[in-house]
Formats: structure tokens, C-alpha cells, sequence
């Protein structure tokens, strides 16, 4: 039995990303008497699904966060739902672009995240780190990962499996004037966090996290 988390390689023209470095620094951590298994996966669409499947084939995790970079977002998003379509603006690393496309041709329009979403958003912003639900994971690869993650968890009965999109950082934002960003350090602060609610909360907190718009 493992923890698993999994962040993204670098895309977009960009020469590091930010989920990947955040996640890394959890490495080996122990949590709950339960090792942190960590793996890089691709930006594309068509591997990142097959490898997020043989990991957890091999290590069968009791509970998978999957995160990924969101550029625009100033806050800790922790995703409520995947749906069942990709519409890329840009390549993946691979040049895929699909558009208008079903993720699983006759799978369900959506699959809810099984993390305690408003647990893990109260915690960080309870240490005074940003963070909110966020009800929607983008149509790129993130997504797609989310969308694949959760319907290969119905296969493991008690796994439990989400995802979270962190912003850029500081340094990525420098070339993009306006660009919101957060430390590398708070991004892995709020990672250690994020798995920890997760690991031991069962049940999530009924509390506001709705928009109007």
C-alpha cells in the first residue's frame, strides 16, 4: 500500500514545471505508516493516461493526488470534477491537439474527484495559504489525467483519487506581466498539507465553496 502523487514535465515552451518540482519534494515522505510514491508524467495526451494506469496497476495506492500547473491562477485549486472532453488550445509535448473529443468514446459526461476537497481547502487556508474548490479542470491534458484517473479508480474499491492545479511561479511569471505566481516553497508546504487532510479525512466538511458565476 502507497500514497501516490504525480505531477506534469515542463510544456507550453516553459523549461520547468512547477507540479512536478512541488510534488518531488514529497519523495519518500511517510504519512499515516504509508510511503509517498512520486512520478513525473508526460504532457500528452494519449501516454499520460497508459502511464498513470501501469503506476497504479504496479504500486495499487489507497489514495492518488494528481496535480498540475493552471497559468492565470492565483490560488491552490483543488478540482471537484473532470469531464468527458478534450479541447486543446495549444499542443501537448507530443503535438496532439484534439478538439470537440470524448476522453472515453460512451463514458460517463463527468467523474466527481473522491478527495475531501473542502477539507483540503479549509486546511491550507487555515496556514495561510491560498486555495479554493475550483469547479472546472480546464480541457487540456490536466483534465484529460483527471478525467482517466478517476475512471480507472472504479476498478480499486477504496482508492481514493483527485487533482489540484497550482499556479506558476515567481519566475515564470516574470515574462508574462500580470501573471499571478506563489513560491515554489509554499506550493510544496501546501502539497505536505494536501496529502496529509486527504490521508486522514474521510469525510468532507459541508461547507460553502459555490459561485454565482
Amino acid at each position: 500500500m502507497s500514497i501516490l502523487i504525480t505531477g506534469f514535465e515542463p510544456f507550453g515552451g516553459e523549461t520547468v514545471n512547477p507540479s512536478w518540482l512541488a510534488v518531488s519534494r514529497q519523495q519518500e515522505t511517510v504519512i499515516g505508516g504509508q510511503h509517498i510514491v512520486c512520478a513525473c508524467l508526460p504532457t500528452a495526451f494519449h501516454l499520460a493516461g497508459d502511464v498513470l494506469q501501469t503506476l497504479i496497476e504496479n504500486q495499487r495506492p489507497q489514495l492518488v493526488i494528481a496535480v498540475g500547473q493552471a497559468t492565470g491562477r492565483s490560488t491552490i485549486s483543488v478540482e471537484r470534477v473532470a469531464i468527458n472532453i478534450d479541447d486543446a488550445r495549444i499542443p501537448d509535448n507530443l503535438g496532439a491537439q484534439p478538439i470537440d473529443r470524448a476522453i472515453i468514446d460512451n463514458g460517463p459526461p463527468a467523474y466527481f474527484s473522491t478527495l475531501p476537497i473542502k477539507a483540503i481547502v479549509q486546511s491550507l487556508n487555515n496556514s495561510g495559504i491560498a486555495a479554493e474548490v475550483s469547479n472546472s479542470a480546464g480541457t487540456f491534458v490536466c483534465n484529460h489525467l483527471f478525467y482517466h484517473l478517476m475512471h480507472i479508480s472504479r476498478r480499486f474499491p477504496g482508492m481514493r483519487a483527485g487533482f489540484v492545479h497550482i499556479p506558476c511561479l515567481p519566475e515564470q511569471a516574470q515574462s508574462r506581466p500580470g501573471t499571478p505566481s506563489m513560491p515554489l516553497d509554499t506550493i510544496s508546504q501546501a502539497m505536505a498539507l494536501i496529502v496529509e487532510t486527504a490521508w486522514h479525512t474521510t469525510d468532507d466538511l459541508q461547507i460553502t465553496a459555490g459561485r454565482e458565476c
